[in-house]
């Protein structure tokens, strides 16, 4: 069975030594879906995806884009990196945008949280420049699609 591999051998929070780790290429793509009701959707495909608040996937692909950068100052445990790569999207299937979030880096330590969150702060930028439009959009499946190079792949 797999260990928790933020706590040390005193059960105390630490930080992982990636310091004896190779460094190889580690990719991760993330993604979110945000839910819009059938109004909301049909209301922002006829104004282009465009409020007063500005252009909402622009915007939120910027947001996204900061957020996955800026991953170490939200999450205690995530080592700073020098993302080399961060490609943000965000395409509608059917009432649903679908935002995925791919980080790469030539580094110890994978990107992962760096995708999730550059994914999640990508939905919460479309919820909060459509919310005057409805506050039943729902923010949903956040999930890892896939990770390469480190110890594992997934996906």
């Amino acid at each position: 069975m797999a260990t928790f591999t933020h706590i040390d051998s005193n059960s105390r929070p630490t930080m992982v030594d990636v310091s004896d780790k190779v460094v190889t290429k580690r990719t991760a793509t993330a993604q979110t879906r945000v839910r819009f009701p059938s109004a909301v959707a049909e209301a922002l495909r006829s104004q282009q995806f465009n409020t007063p608040k500005g252009p909402v996937f622009q915007t939120a692909i910027i947001a996204g884009t900061m957020a996955a950068k800026r991953t170490h100052d939200l999450i205690p445990f995530c080592h700073p990196l020098g993302i080399e790569k961060c490609s943000v999207s965000i395409e509608m299937d059917g009432d649903e945008a679908v935002v995925l979030c791919t980080v790469s880096v030539h580094h110890k330590t994978g990107v992962e949280m760096e995708a999730l969150t550059g994914a999640s702060v990508a939905a919460l930028t479309v919820y909060d420049m459509c919310k005057a439009l409805s506050h039943d959009i729902v923010i949903a499946e956040t999930r890892l699609i896939e990770k390469r190079g480190g110890k594992s792949d997934v996906g």
